[in-house]
């Protein structure tokens, strides 16, 4: 029976991390096309933030080549991007073990979701086994900050939540009861994150991964295919 993990690799060279350090405000999830050799196109859902300040952040974004916006959905965007490097020429100034990195391309692996974040990525994905994990959480500790939030084994149930972590579901249920999504707000943003004893900062951008993941869960099924 295979594993599921969730965690967070601290790495700012990872892709896309320069434009999530530009445009905070947003909440980024990110996908690879990599039946595009070793160059994988980016598949990023862009949510919050102003589209003129993530289209800049993308045109400036030394890891982008050139991008698509593909679709609109409320105050979420979705774009194709060409990278602009491969994986080895993007990390090799951070990372001394670029064989390492490529022989993780062929574990037995399914990274299922990518958040990006101003430091690095938080991930989801499926392992084999736990020698397929214990090989990929190690290389990551060796060469980057590593943090394991969740492991699981694949079939056990889940919890409520749409793939939430558990602080975003935390914060959601927390927000809720205390009457932050009720139109109009029964609180402040300041008032649940001293609930929870964390910043506001914090806050706002957990409750916005945690929105991204549900658009990604149900909304972002139904964008139209993607061009040729």
């Amino acid at each position: 029976m295979g594993l599921l993990a969730e965690f967070r690799i601290g790495c700012d060279a990872l892709p896309l991390v320069s434009v999530a350090e530009v445009v905070p405000e947003a909440a980024i999830t990110l996908s690879l096309q990599y039946n595009h050799g070793r160059h994988p196109l980016f598949l990023a859902t862009v949510t919050g933030g102003s589209k003129q300040a993530i289209e800049r952040a993308l045109t400036s974004a030394y890891d982008v080549q050139k991008w698509t916006h593909i679709g609109s959905a409320g105050d979420t965007h979705r774009y194709q991007a060409v990278p602009a490097l491969s994986f080895e020429e993007q990390l090799g100034g951070q990372i001394d073990d670029l064989d390492g990195l490529e022989a993780l391309a062929t574990a037995d692996a399914i990274i299922e979701r990518i958040a990006v974040t101003a430091d690095g990525w938080e991930q989801t994905g499926w392992f084999a086994d736990r020698a397929a994990f214990t090989e990929f959480s190690s290389f990551w500790q060796r060469n980057a900050d590593f943090e394991l939030e969740r492991l699981t084994r694949d079939g056990e149930p889940k919890s409520p939540g749409n793939g939430l972590t558990d602080r975003q579901l935390e914060a959601m249920r927390t927000a809720y009861e205390l009457g932050y999504f009720e139109i109009p707000r029964r609180t402040s943003l300041e008032t649940v994150a001293r609930e929870l004893d964390i910043s506001a900062s914090s806050l706002s951008e957990r409750l916005r991964r945690a929105q991204t993941q549900l658009i990604q869960e149900t909304v972002a099924t139904l964008w139209p295919p993607l061009p040729e």
